[in-house]
This record gives structure tokens, sequence and C-alpha cells, in this order.
């Protein structure tokens, strides 16, 4: 089956940048830290439950759908608790 081969939908990328901003006005008078990892691990764990999912548990076909390797996939599985 053959699946387009397009850009994401530019709406995710304005999702991040609205959500992001309110996050960070949020803070108000408080030091934003860590915010490229907060930012990571809200993306990565529901795409990778989603790629899990898109390829009935097959690590190879995921890692390979997303562009990574195995190893990498399975570091990032653990590190969400998915595996």
């Amino acid at each position: 089956m053959s699946t387009p081969n397009r850009a994401l939908d530019p709406s995710l990328s304005e999702t991040v940048e609205r959500t992001l901003q309110e996050y960070l006005d949020a803070l108000g008078d408080h030091d934003a830290t860590n915010i490229h990892r907060l930012v990571m691990d809200e993306v990565e764990k529901p795409m990778l439950d989603v790629m899990m999912k898109y390829t009935h548990g097959n690590q190879s076909r995921a890692a390979q759908c997303m562009g990574i390797n195995r190893a990498t996939l399975r570091t990032k599985l653990k590190r969400h608790n998915l595996l």
C-alpha cells in the first residue's frame, strides 16, 4: 500500500507554537526550564504509541516508518514506559 509523501499539516506546528506560547504566558514571572525536553516528551510519547499501534507492535517497521533505527526506538519506548 502506497502512502502519501507530503509534509505534515501546518496546523500541527501552529498547534505546538500556540500551546507553547500559552504555557510560557502561564509561567508569568517564573523561569522556563527544560522546555525542549517538555515539548519532546509531550509529542514523542503519543507519536510512539500511534506508530506502534499502526505497525501492530512491529518495532522494526515502526522504526523504519519513523526514520530511526530499532535500538533508538526501543530506547524511546522504554523512556516513555511503552515497552
